[in-house]
């Protein structure tokens, strides 16, 4: 991974920088980022859309760290009537401040939930989990007490000691109520992350019981309920209709295809150019279009707000957005991958469109074309242009992206992403020995997969995975007809002075027959003249290289040409 670097600052310019406002890192409570005067991006026009649309339900879904959680943090300081004068100001010189809306601050009583940390191995826990949520928000209520009646008192405390008999399933929907009867104001209802505990149920083998509590949860509280001013709630999944919002007609979804609030998640080129301005940066703003942009929501392309405010603040071009999210899920679908998922990912590797049918929601089935759907709604690849064929062509938005699937699926399918570094090393040397050697003794030897499995996919996925941690220097030509057919793996160098390599891969039948598929292999190479392309476009140093598996064993085959011009 090579990261970029800034010119050096300047004596004056250092001194600048220290004028300068602090940035939010890690911080996503607004009235922090206010009272403290950190850099904002000022994202509450998203107030008046909301008022305007006058939606009973909207669920807003994205990526992990675009945003959501401060917007929600910024509904909940202008809509709560808790300490209204003193929130007041907090929006003083913002968009909002000059809105017609303005009368709606501090006018509502608000239940606000984040169910980000609902993550647990079993559902015993993520149960507990969920009951502890919910009695420390009965908590933050416990002044309701004293106007509630007989039953509803009995039933507050059930829930808010968590005592035997406690109703949780009605809980927030009760809570709803008690707050309207002692206010005599209707309630906005704000839930941040309502998916979080619901994936970990599917990861984890607790789908069906999650379902059922959450489906109460939420339909009960939001569903026709004359006490609900308007709920807004957040996500990095839409779960299926019939899986969690069964009933639940008033619900209005905005997803990253909806052109609608499309400006509200992310950062737009204008706010990443203000940014990039008020630090002196903005000589790097085609180095960070290239880290960091290419995200499409909706009918703009927006850049990832966590990375550029880490770009910000340190200088460097570099992955920052760790994305930690769903990757459970997506593993396992990815060890249940088809040749056809893997073709389809090396053909993003090369930065190529492919084309996908994308459902606006998701149902964990065992459909293992989910992947896609989940890989673009996390924020892994994202969606260029129109659909064709009811299909949306997606591709990998940005070099960050491109340097997590390079460590990602490298460590995933390669064992240790150091061990078959040092092996590719030699590769690059051209020491073809030792990279057999370690190849043999360090790699494939500590990968479990190869134990039994006689799946040609994994061997592809090997070979995809050498592609991948060469990319950055080579061009894969395997998709095409090179000589008399096609070679597993053949890769142009982009610096014609570098060799080029032509792999061909066979799959033994057994230990002893090792070696003369490895001749095979290298034989093929030989015959059906996949250098012809290499060839054609200048390269002068070939490394031919035939390989044979079987289980944790390999023999190789190869030889170095060098091409007279």
């Amino acid at each position: 991974m090579k990261d970029g670097k800034l010119k050096e600052l300047t004596g004056k310019e250092v001194e600048e920088m220290r004028d300068k406002k602090p940035l939010p890192i890690g911080i996503d409570d607004f009235k922090t980022i206010i009272e403290e005067d950190y850099y904002y991006v000022d994202k509450t026009k998203m107030i008046e859309s909301l008022l305007d649309d006058s939606a009973g339900v909207t669920l807003f879904t994205r990526p992990r760290r675009f945003g959501k959680t401060l917007n929600m943090s910024m509904l909940n300081y202008f809509f709560n009537l808790k300490k209204k004068e003193e929130n007041r100001k907090l929006f003083e010189n913002l968009y909002i401040s000059k809105s017609k809306y303005m009368d709606q601050q501090g006018e509502y009583p608000v239940i606000y939930l984040s169910f980000k940390d609902i993550k647990a191995l079993n559902w015993e826990k993520c149960y507990y989990l969920t009951r502890r949520l919910i009695t420390y928000l009965y908590n933050e209520f416990e002044f309701l007490r004293e106007k509630l009646n007989k039953k509803d008192l009995s039933d507050f405390d059930k829930v808010w000691l968590d005592e035997e008999g406690a109703d949780w399933e009605n809980s927030l929907k009760n809570l709803l109520r008690y707050l309207y009867e002692y206010h005599n104001k209707k309630v906005v209802v704000l839930i941040d992350e309502y998916d979080t505990p619901i994936v970990s149920g599917y990861n984890n083998g607790y789908k069906k019981e999650v379902l059922a509590l959450y489906r109460s949860l939420y339909s009960t509280v939001l569903k026709s309920n004359a006490h609900l001013q308007f709920s807004v709630m957040t996500g990095i999944l839409r779960i299926a209709k019939e899986g969690i919002f069964s009933g639940l007609n008033n619900l209005k979804v905005n997803s990253i295809f909806s052109e609608k609030y499309s400006e509200y998640y992310g950062m737009t080129e204008e706010e990443v150019l203000e940014g990039l301005k008020y630090y002196n940066l903005e000589y790097e703003i085609n180095d960070v279009k290239d880290w960091y942009d290419g995200y499409q929501f909706g009918n703009i392309e927006v850049y990832n707000p966590w990375s550029i405010i880490n770009f910000l603040d340190n200088g460097k071009l570099k992955p920052y957005w760790q994305g930690t999210a769903g990757n459970e899920t997506i593993n396992e679908l990815l060890d249940r991958g088809n040749k056809e998922i893997f073709d389809d990912l090396e053909k993003l590797f090369r930065k190529e469109i492919v084309y996908k049918k994308i459902r606006d929601f998701t149902e964990f089935t065992d459909d293992i074309n989910e992947i896609w759907e989940l890989f673009l709604y996390s924020g892994y690849l994202t969606t260029s242009g129109e659909q064709k064929d009811k299909e949306h062509p997606i591709r990998i938005p940005n070099r960050e992206i491109m340097e997590f699937f390079e460590d990602r699926f490298i460590d995933r399918f390669t064992g240790n992403y150091q061990k078959f570094s040092d092996t590719i090393r030699y590769l690059r040397a051209g020491n073809i020995e030792k990279f057999g050697e370690i190849l043999q003794n360090e790699v494939i030897s500590s990968l479990s997969y190869f134990d039994t499995d006689k799946d040609e996919k994994y061997y592809k996925v090997f070979l995809i995975g050498i592609f991948v941690a060469l990319m950055n220097d080579y061009v894969r030509l395997s998709e095409r007809e090179s000589g008399h057919g096609r070679a597993d793996l053949i890769l142009e160098p982009k610096k014609k002075e570098n060799p080029g390599y032509i792999f061909e891969f066979k799959v033994s039948k057994s230990e002893e027959e090792l070696e003369s598929y490895a001749e095979e292999g290298f034989g093929q190479i030989k015959e059906k003249k996949y250098d012809t392309e290499l060839i054609n476009h200048g390269v002068t140093e070939i490394i031919y290289i035939g390989l044979a598996f079987y289980k944790k064993k390999l023999k190789m085959k190869y030889e170095k040409n060098i091409i007279i011009i």
